[in-house]
């Protein structure tokens, strides 16, 4: 199974049809970069990089780098992985061309290979739902961690607005074809958070304008049906948000 997953995501590296530029030049990753923080504007709020500034951190599934280009700006000390070799020659790039330093690794998430107690913190944004095991991958985040140390993992909530959404508009979701693609209730998700002395999940991922989808499917979700929902107090709609986002300490 490992095999089948890094060749997915070996030929579909994540949000590559959001740019026509060249892989791996600088306008490709600026490209990626926008895209990104437009559809999750949560992210930077909640995350937070500068308070990680002189930390030891790792990401796991590290993709093109995006998260971990900013990280390292804000001055983590960041060391990257992932099971695909094309995301982390691609992630070299990216580092490249924002002028900061690459330890950069291919390698299992289900199998670290680094020492006990080596991070501050251990940030896997969106690997959970595709890993082959997560209950092992949640185990060696826990075993790397310092003591007192934080991890930040994202699943997909089961229950969310998305999943009920591309339901009704037949509109499949993003790597629905991959090997694995798992989502999690909220109880199933704060069960896999239970090695941990302290967790806390928060609900997020609300709909935002796609530029994606330019049929009148994507007309009507931007016009419609995003201005609508975003109208509704997010107090009511906060436990159906797409990603379950748990922090937690060791």
């Amino acid at each position: 199974m490992i095999n089948e997953i890094r060749q997915y995501w070996d030929e579909n590296i994540h949000d590559m049809a959001v740019t026509n530029l060249r892989p791996g030049s600088a306008g490709f990753f600026t490209d990626l970069d926008n895209y990104r923080y437009a559809k999750l504007k949560y992210l930077p709020e909640l995350i937070n990089f500068k308070s990680f500034k002189g930390k030891s951190m790792l990401e796991i599934g590290c993709g093109v780098g995006i998260d971990l280009v900013h990280f390292t700006r804000a001055g983590a000390v960041v060391v990257g992985i992932d099971l695909s070799e094309t995301a982390i020659k691609l992630a070299r790039n990216n580092f490249f061309h924002a002028g900061l330093p690459a330890n950069l690794f291919v390698m299992n998430g289900e199998e670290l290979d680094f020492l006990n107690d080596s991070f501050d913190l251990v940030y896997a944004h969106g690997v959970l739902p595709y890993t082959a095991n997560p209950e092992t991958m949640v185990s060696e985040v826990y075993r790397v961690l310092k003591p007192g140390g934080k991890a930040i993992l994202m699943g997909y909530n089961k229950f969310s607005w998305l999943n009920a959404l591309t339901k009704i508009t037949k509109v499949p979701l993003e790597h629905v074809e991959a090997p694995i693609m798992r989502k999690f209730s909220f109880k199933e998700f704060k069960q896999l958070l239970k090695p941990f002395s302290k967790y806390q999940i928060v609900f997020e991922r609300f709909p935002q304008k796609t530029h994606i989808h330019g049929n009148w499917k994507g007309k009507v979700y931007n016009n419609l049906f995003v201005r609508g929902f975003n109208l509704i107090p997010r107090s009511l709609v906060r436990p159906f948000g797409w990603h379950l986002i748990g922090f937690t300490i060791k």
